[in-house]
């Protein structure tokens, strides 16, 4: 199948990219020793397991689900981090999971033991309490207030038995700058408990496989860590693995004038492009320019009732019409794991994008599906 023959809306997959951003990836773990593990959260299509487990050690996981795909579709180490853990899915996640991080010394009260007799890897998340965040806020768990990890001022070095691992995760698509202003903060704070741990977890929103992106500074700044204090280095990047590696096809189905020119596509940023609402984020969108830029703008809009259902504002170089198609970049990540069906809108399909080119549907949805979410 050819792309322009693709259903919409549909999100396509582009391999040789994928397989280019894992490249790069596996360069910093040939390079440094570390090791980096997937963040399911960001992108969970399991197609693509096999090939991230060729490069890639692994998967980590944000609960129960999560580490069962993990464990299921890639079966190399497996790690998983919650904010609290609930007790009728523990001894499962256990069961599964080689490294278990508690995010508090409650938590890690309650499970630890259970954890040890299993022979896992038991680590504990800390908060340095170091905001490197500008324009995403929302994203900050060193925020006041912030549910993430233990303070260095609550710590309890009493509850370590048991524990080889600390885990921090402050960044949202950041370059390694941030990472080293963070890992400052860290050794400041808890540099006394680093040399009686065997692993140090660097979390997610490295940017690594972005062309800016300093990955010079990030293979020192892991280096540092292994030299000093004799730890293994994880990293756990989502966005990294599938940055600019999809698309989102959609279509025009009506145009129409309030003020400016309006564009109804067949999709919905609520639905489908959810961190458009939520970041706030403006997918780039290929043969297009900003608002005025090009001749004619228009109101990129979805199909729900929702008044904010608002993609936003692009310009083109002729007027747009009922039957084209548009494509946005960059829309691997963050989109497929947070799709809903509100107002009954149905799931894109999903599709690959070969090497050669050909382009296959290895997921469509249907009413079955939006009525079965709901008993």
């Amino acid at each position: 199948m050819k792309f322009e023959e693709l259903p919409t809306p549909c999100y396509v997959i582009d391999e040789a990219l994928l397989e280019r951003n894992l490249q790069i990836l596996n360069g910093v773990m040939q390079r440094t020793g570390c090791k980096i593990v997937l963040a399911q959260k960001a992108f969970s299509m399991s197609y693509y397991y096999p090939l991230i487990g060729e490069y890639l050690s692994g998967t980590t996981a944000s609960g129960l689900f999560e580490a069962r795909l993990g464990y299921e579709e890639m079966g190399k180490e497996n790690h998983v981090f919650a904010p609290a853990y609930r007790e009728d899915e523990i001894d499962e996640i256990i069961s599964i999971c080689d490294h278990i991080i508690f995010n508090s010394f409650s938590q890690l009260e309650k499970f630890k033991h259970k954890a040890l007799q299993a022979g896992k890897k038991v680590g504990l998340r800390i908060n340095p309490q170091c905001s490197t965040q500008i324009g995403h806020e929302i994203y900050d768990p060193c925020t006041t207030g912030s549910r993430f990890g233990a303070l260095a001022d609550d710590f309890r070095p009493e509850l370590l038995e048991g524990v080889t691992g600390l885990h921090f995760h402050t960044l949202c698509q950041q370059n390694s700058d941030d990472l080293d202003t963070t890992l400052r903060a860290v050794e400041e704070k808890f540099g006394q408990w680093l040399p009686q741990m065997e692993w140090i977890n660097f979390g997610g929103g490295h940017h690594i496989t972005r062309e800016d992106y300093d990955i010079s500074l990030l293979e020192s700044c892991i280096k540092r860590m292994q030299e000093n204090y004799g730890l293994k280095v994880y990293l756990e990047p989502g966005e990294a693995v599938a940055l600019n590696a999809g698309y989102f096809v959609a279509s025009v189905l009506d145009t129409h004038q309030n003020g400016m020119d309006i564009a109804i596509l067949d999709t919905s940023a609520t639905c489908h492009m959810p961190d458009v609402l939520e970041m706030p984020y403006r997918p780039p969108l290929f043969g297009s320019g900003e608002a005025g830029e090009k001749p004619f703008t228009y109101r990129l809009a979805g199909q729900t009732c929702l008044t904010g259902d608002v993609i936003g504002d692009y310009s083109f170089d002729e007027p747009l019409k009922c039957g084209d198609r548009l494509v946005f970049g960059d829309m691997a990540i963050y989109t497929m794991v947070k799709t809903t069906t509100f107002n009954g809108m149905p799931l894109p399909a999903i599709a690959v994008k070969d090497k050669t080119g050909d382009c296959k549907v290895v997921r469509e949805f249907g009413y079955e599906n939006f009525k079965t979410r709901l008993a």
